[in-house]
């Protein structure tokens, strides 16, 4: 005997329930995400950030000390392999200069001007970090956000492309200690605001206190786009 199609009541009551089991499994998230404490919503964000394949990255100031050696802007790839392929923006004698950069294996690259081919540098020689430790777990910018104390939630809003996204911040304090793995001439402690999206994603990091010896405090921004790039990443 063939069998026969669920009725229309029967059908609207399964679908009740798969609508009633989605709803209860969003509220369920949603409560999880609210109870959570700022302190656990960062720990989660660094996780979202470890696990990634890699980003689109970008390091910048607008207030860059007079007289430093320092970067100024920074932008590229940055995978886990780990490695970066991209431009860094470096002030030398009041002069900026730009140039390309590939870090893998260990070894920083650049095409200096004026000069051919590639050279490995020591990237600390100008005040810069080697970029493809930027996402280092340990040692990255991931790591500064389970190093920030007294946390505090901020304001929600709409940003992203089309402000399709729900933007939070977060802020705090972290050392310069943990700071000088990012940046190495970091000193004293930091202020740190962290933007992160509905998804645990760390969009924008601020870090505000003294990067270069003997200057006043500055502050860079570092944006993540992408999460889930992929680039397979070779030296020159």
């Amino acid at each position: 005997m063939p069998l026969q199609r669920p009725t229309a009541a029967l059908a609207a009551l399964l679908g009740g329930l798969v609508l009633t089991g989605t709803l209860a499994a969003c509220d369920s998230a949603s409560s999880s995400r609210s109870e959570a404490s700022p302190t656990q919503v960062l720990a989660t964000a660094k996780k979202t950030l470890d696990r990634t394949s890699g980003v689109d990255l970008t390091l910048a100031t607008d207030d860059l000390p007079s007289g430093v050696t320092g970067v100024q802007h920074a932008e590229g790839v940055a995978t886990h392999a780990p490695a970066f392929d991209g431009k860094i923006t470096v002030v030398l004698g009041g002069q900026s200069v730009a140039v390309p950069v590939v870090s893998v294996g260990g070894k920083v690259y650049v095409q200096l001007p004026f000069t051919s081919g590639w050279q490995d540098i020591d990237p600390g020689s100008y005040g810069a970090p080697d970029p493809a430790q930027l996402l280092s777990p340990d040692q990255g910018v991931s790591s500064l956000l389970t190093a920030t104390t007294g946390v505090r939630k901020g304001d929600s809003v709409r940003g992203g492309t089309d402000n399709k996204e729900v933007l939070t911040t977060y802020s705090g304090h972290v050392s310069g200690a943990e700071v000088k793995h990012v940046l190495p001439g970091a000193s004293g402690d930091f202020d740190a605001t962290y933007t992160l999206t509905g998804d645990d994603q760390l969009r924008q990091a601020e870090l505000t206190g003294v990067f270069y010896p003997h200057s006043d405090p500055m502050t860079y921004t570092l944006t993540f786009e992408d999460y889930g790039t992929d680039k397979d990443i070779t030296a020159p």
